[in-house]
């Protein structure tokens, strides 16, 4: 069960490594870049804390994503487990305001699926991580050795 969750992780982090990485380059793919700033004028105009007053820049909005697409996807593939558990925290957070914006332009289903299976292999691997993490309980014996 550990090593399908580090290839889950692994794999989700590769995923957002290079997801941030083309939102950074537009070396990677031009076609993509240019189709991504485009899509982040649209996010800019939905961004949920715009019922605050606060509208980002679409440029800095899509360099602020990428970057923390790009550090957190190396974070949770290649970090240490408690990193790796903010990582995956902050991807999580990412997937739900990618869904709302998505659900705000009223984008259809066949556009929201791919941060949906996202989110649902982050919260997975979450669940299955809290699950088999090992927990170390006092127990007579443990007491004993302390002592000695």
């Amino acid at each position: 069960m550990a090593l399908l969750l580090a290839a889950l992780r692994v794999l989700l982090g590769g995923f957002f490594v290079l997801t941030g990485a083309a939102k950074l380059s537009e070396h990677i793919s031009p076609p993509v870049s240019r189709q991504m700033k485009a899509l982040f004028v649209q996010f800019a105009e939905v961004f949920p804390l715009k019922v605050f007053g606060y509208r980002p820049d679409p440029m800095s909005y899509q360099v602020a994503v990428g970057w923390l697409e790009l550090l957190a996807g190396l974070l949770l593939a290649l970090g240490p487990p408690m990193l790796q558990e903010i990582s995956n925290f902050l991807l999580i957070v990412l997937m739900m305001g990618s869904i709302f914006t998505l659900v705000s332009l009223k984008e259809s289903l066949h556009t929201c699926i791919p941060a949906v299976v996202c989110l649902v292999l982050l919260l997975l691997l979450d669940i299955c991580q809290f699950l088999v993490r090992p927990t170390r309980r006092k127990t007579p014996s443990t007491v004993k050795e302390s002592w000695e």
